[in-house]
């Protein structure tokens, strides 16, 4: 108050030129910012400074409100994309009519249970959209003429999309709307080092749903990618990536991730192995290839070849297993099964 009085004391000692006008608003304004915690309201009224921070992001049609989660929350760019889900609670405020207005919560079926308009079906419907549905509503039923309906959300119904597999904080991300599969893996750290160059994705809470296999690179976007939504109560796993081993008379026996688009064929294999010996048979190279029914195929190969260009390069899958035999008489006495139980203990070499 002492403030106030300086400022209307200098008031009376100054003359009304446009710069002395301004200089006395910025004073006055000054004053008023020095009432602790208070903050004239819209009405006028004066009200807590934070509540004014909170309603400056309030505004029709758009719900700002927001609930803690556990996981990080993605809100979407444009806020029309949110839909209704049963369990959300609603804010509808009818304009000069105070006594429609309140917080609903939306039931199992997706309705609202408004006094005297019954059940209003939201699910599904945008905030604006909801809204002209209620404010037909009052009309249909000759209780309003002109209804001016607004919807905010206040709480939400706990919509989440799960992520689990090679990401770097597998969980829960909330999400309000459908949203592009990149920001939903940014949400949780992004892809570890073994993810492969596949996700799987499966909509809705059934668990017997067909899942969508979506091919994805983390070191380039591609159209599919930024095509695929994922929506509140998906669930996306992200499958470690396929591995072949490479065995034998080679720099760097190991297994070997098929990383990025997961293809690898024979000479891209040994080239990670740092290549053969100079004492390897290279023209008897074998692939042996174990199948999901148990049955093993064994492909003979000269690399010899592949090197010349003579003969193409076998492809790889999951699982194969690249021998290069030492010798003539050492590849003809390493048998299959020997490879295999070689195989089952080799080290995953991943950089």
């Amino acid at each position: 108050m002492a403030t106030m009085c300086r400022v209307i004391m200098a008031r009376n000692n100054i003359n009304s030129s446009p710069s002395h006008l301004y200089l006395l608003g910025v004073v006055f304004l000054a004053a008023l910012l020095t009432v602790p915690g208070k903050a004239q309201g819209p009405g006028g009224a004066s009200a807590p400074l934070s509540s004014l921070t909170n309603s400056l992001g309030s505004t029709t049609g758009k719900g700002t409100n927001s609930v803690s989660t556990a996981g990080p929350a993605i809100v979407p760019k444009d806020f029309s994309e949110f839909r209704i889900e049963a369990g959300d609670l609603l804010s509808i405020t009818v304009y000069d009519t105070p006594e429609f207005t309140n917080s609903y919560r939306v039931d199992p079926a997706g309705d609202l249970m408004i006094p005297l308009c019954g059940k209003v079906s939201v699910l599904g419907l945008s905030l604006q959209e909801a809204a002209k549905r209620i404010e037909a509503t009052f009309k249909d039923n000759q209780i309003l003429t002109q209804p001016q309906v607004s919807v905010d959300v206040l709480q939400y119904a706990g919509q989440y999309a799960t992520v689990l597999g090679e990401v770097i904080n597998p969980g829960r991300v909330a999400i309000f709307a459908p949203t592009q599969l990149s920001e939903v893996l940014a949400q949780v750290g992004g892809l570890t080092f073994l993810a492969g160059g596949h996700v799987k994705i499966r909509h809705g809470s059934d668990a017997s749903a067909p899942e969508e296999d979506v091919p994805y690179s983390r070191s380039q976007n591609t159209r599919e990618e930024a095509s695929v939504l994922v929506r509140p109560g998906d669930s996306i796993l992200v499958p470690r990536a396929g591995i072949v081993y490479v065995l034998g008379a080679v720099n760097r026996p190991g297994g070997y991730l098929m990383q990025e688009d997961g293809k690898l064929n024979v000479a891209e294999a040994l080239a990670l192995s740092g290549g053969t010996f100079l004492q390897a048979n290279t023209g008897g190279l074998r692939v042996i290839r174990r199948n999901p029914d148990g049955t093993v195929l064994d492909f003979p190969l000269n690399y010899d070849a592949i090197a010349k260009g003579s003969q193409m390069p076998l492809a790889l899958q999951p699982q194969d297993i690249v021998y290069v035999p030492m010798s003539k008489i050492r590849s003809t006495l390493s048998s299959t099964q020997a490879i295999i139980g070689e195989a089952a203990s080799a080290a995953i070499i991943t950089h």
